[in-house]
């Protein structure tokens, strides 16, 4: 019996590493892969719409490729396209007799709502805003469109149908010199003059503001991803009828953002989420409320709010009775919570789910609600029975649902896995009995060799078990000796796993490469609960080193494994890591940061993403107590330690990370003798490798494999 087990013990492993097909994926495949999302059912439950995401070659440059975003129709047997054009397409947006779709298309580089009858005939342009119309929302009663617009701070003030009584916010803008804010009154009859009065020649600096040969900037969040944004922007939520020539109607005013609007069952209200203090600067209002108004814009009201506490995501019941949110504390470290509440905002009762839940989606009978939520490796979705307040996991830790839908007999969801980056799949209201409707990967993949990851649990020095995976290369050989990739994710709140979909590509293309790789979710990773997720407080280093380490010691005693040929990359928060791990441990041959942060004070000051370093460390770079925990935490403290040669990439206009931090690593290294490169990559972002251009992301990928290859040579 023992016997018999062990050898099924075996089978299973080996099963775990199956294979199809013998070609290799190459580093252009990412260009083939399709991904679908933004699935919605029609109110019929007959038919679904969702979005395909694809690369299409560049008419201009042979080399490169362009995003397409079009609209894709299932009857749940067969899935047809249904827009097409260079101009790409968001999700849409059902009518309530289901016979026509409401989506977002640009026009002359702006967004605008379009209305395409179901049953033949073209999409005719609903809007023409001088502001593009965004986010388009169907009214229950299929009458009217919500849609969202973005403008700047400048285009509230001047602007006479935005802000016709010509207000100026109730908080200071902070414009160093000016107690108030009546200077932004001005008077528009003073001419600009350089050499004239004080008026004048604040009239001359304002033009050239105007001219774009100067920004002033005076707010606290004036880093974008890619530009210093010196304007504030806000988001305002505006009503259309749906019919053509109708004109919206705007709902918010003032300065302040409206963020997730959605209707009531009864299309009489809206409810959204916006700051909770408006006496308060957006840039330092952290607070958000849940507010319900007529559907007219009158009788705005905060329903949910409470001081230190982020609410969003309100999605109202089909019956008009209930609204599920979600509920965030913003000192310090924040973990999304359930709330349940009445509609109208009382009765709030907190559900107990220690995982981060989004995508909210109610049953028509209003019992349950579906979402989905990253845990242990995946994505699955979860259901919440609103009587009992008790969840049930629906599917799987090793797929990823992107996105779903549901009707009265079936769910639809975009899902991705190991052996398909991303298809369209119905299954029953328990996700049993799943269908794949859509074949948009299977050509490409049909003849592809790929990895299936081996997943097992170290218990580190906290008692906490950390999960990661171990891939064989994809066209291993018994007996052959494979380098080992050490793979490593950033955030640091993110989580991997085989149901995460971003990494799909290039852990296969690696593998296929003939790298064996090990990735893992040490401590501060989400999809494990709260405490695990903000047990790297002050400990960014040490203690996530030693789970990744203990990933990569068990990977390298894989009877397949080359000691003596493994190296390491990670992004962002990974390197950060990365360049920790090289400069107190020496075990790898070559090492690839990107994106990382490694001075902590620096990145204070030079991200947008500045925030991690008080909320993670407990202070600021000028309080004593806290200088000495920078210091310790950052790995720039330890450049002098690092031997292994160090390959470090940027983009150009990653404000979200910051690029000075980049340079320091690279000019200390080089001024010692090291071995270092640093590439950037013009107009790159933060974004670069998930969402950048197509041709920046090859050169990323063989950019890390062909620095490797100089020093383990396995070509």
């Amino acid at each position: 019996m023992k016997k018999t087990l062990l050898f099924l013990v075996l089978l299973l492993s080996h099963l775990s590493f199956a294979q199809k097909g013998k070609e290799k994926i190459l580093v252009t495949d990412m260009t083939k892969i399709k991904q679908a999302g933004n699935v919605s059912i029609s109110p019929d439950g007959k038919r679904a719409i969702y979005v395909l995401r694809t690369n299409e070659g560049n008419e201009t440059d042979k080399l490169d490729f362009d995003y397409r975003s079009h609209l894709w129709l299932t009857d749940f047997q067969n899935v047809k396209q249904l827009t097409r054009g260079t101009e790409s397409v968001g999700g849409a947006t059902w009518s309530a007799d289901s016979k026509q779709i409401a989506f977002a298309r640009n026009v002359k580089g702006k967004s605008q709502i379009f209305i395409m009858p179901l049953d033949g005939g073209e999409a005719y342009q609903l809007t023409d805003f001088k502001y593009g119309a965004n986010n388009p929302q169907w009214s229950p009663d299929g009458s009217k469109i919500l849609f969202s617009i973005s403008v700047t701070f400048s285009d509230i003030l001047k602007d006479s149908l935005l802000n016709p009584n010509k207000k100026l916010p109730s908080w200071s803008i902070e414009k160093a010199g000016f107690k108030n804010n009546d200077f932004l009154k001005g008077d528009k009859k003073i001419k600009a003059n350089p050499n004239g009065s004080i008026e004048e020649i604040r009239a001359y600096l304002e033009k050239d503001v105007e001219d774009k040969k100067a920004k002033v900037i005076n707010r606290l969040n004036f880093q974008g991803e890619s530009t210093t944004e010196p304007e504030i922007r806000f988001s305002l939520l505006f009503v259309i009828d749906a019919k053509e020539g109708a004109k919206p109607v705007q709902i918010t005013k003032g300065f302040w953002s409206y963020s997730g609007g959605t209707w009531s069952a009864d299309s009489k209200k809206l409810y959204a989420s916006s700051g909770r203090d408006s006496l308060q600067h957006p840039d330092r209002e952290l607070n958000s409320a849940i507010v319900l108004l007529n559907a007219d814009g009158s009788g705005s009201k905060q329903l949910i709010a409470e001081k230190g506490i982020s609410y969003s995501g309100a999605t109202p019941s089909p019956d008009g009775k209930l609204l599920i949110a979600t509920m965030s504390k913003t000192d310090w470290l924040g973990f999304n919570q359930i709330i349940l509440a009445n509609a109208d905002g009382t009765n709030k009762t907190n559900v107990v789910f220690d995982r981060a839940a989004n995508n909210f989606e109610w049953t028509d009978d209003s019992k349950y609600v579906y979402f989905t939520a990253s845990s242990n490796g995946g994505t699955p979705i979860y259901r919440l029975d609103v009587q009992s307040k008790k969840i049930e996991r629906l599917s799987d830790f090793d797929s990823g649902v992107s996105s779903f839908d549901i009707s009265k007999e079936r769910i639809v969801f975009a899902k991705t896995e190991v052996k398909n980056p991303s298809e369209l799949y119905t299954a029953d209201v328990l996700m049993k009995n799943a269908i794949k409707l859509s074949a948009h990967n299977d050509e490409w993949l049909q003849n592809k060799a790929l990895s299936f990851p081996e997943k097992r649990v170290y218990k580190n020095a906290k008692g906490q078990s950390v999960e990661y995976w171990i891939m064989k290369p994809s066209n291993y050989e018994a007996g052959k000796k494979y380098p080992l990739l050490l793979n490593m994710h950033g955030g640091p709140t993110a989580m991997w796993g085989p149901g995460e979909g971003s990494m799909w590509h290039e852990f296969q293309y690696f593998c296929a490469q003939g790298y064996g790789l090990v990735y893992a979710n040490p401590r501060g990773s989400g999809g494990y609960g709260k405490d695990f997720q903000f047990s790297n407080y002050q400990d960014w280093g040490k203690g996530p080193t030693e789970d990744v380490l203990a990933a990569a010691s068990d990977a390298a005693k894989e009877s397949w494994a080359d000691t003596s040929k493994q190296v390491i990359t990670g992004g962002s928060y990974a390197g950060y890591l990365t360049a920790w791990i090289i400069s107190h441990d020496h075990r790898f041959k070559a090492a690839f940061a990107q994106r990382g942060v490694y001075e902590l004070s620096t990145f204070m000051g030079e991200g947008n993403a500045w925030r991690l370093t008080p909320n993670y460390f407990g202070g600021y770079p000028w309080e004593e107590n806290i200088k000495p925990i920078l210091a310790r935490e950052s790995p720039y403290t330890y450049v002098d330690k690092i031997k292994t040669p160090f390959l470090i990439k940027h983009g150009e206009n990653d404000l979200r990370t910051g690029v000075i931090q980049s340079e320091m690593m690279y000019k200390s290294l080089k001024i010692m003798g090291k071995e270092v490169e640093y590439v950037r990559m013009p107009g790159g972002t933060h974004e670069l490798s998930r969402s950048g251009n197509v041709r920046q992301k090859i050169d990323r990928m063989l950019r890390i494999y062909e620095f490797f290859e100089r020093y383990i040579g396995t070509k």
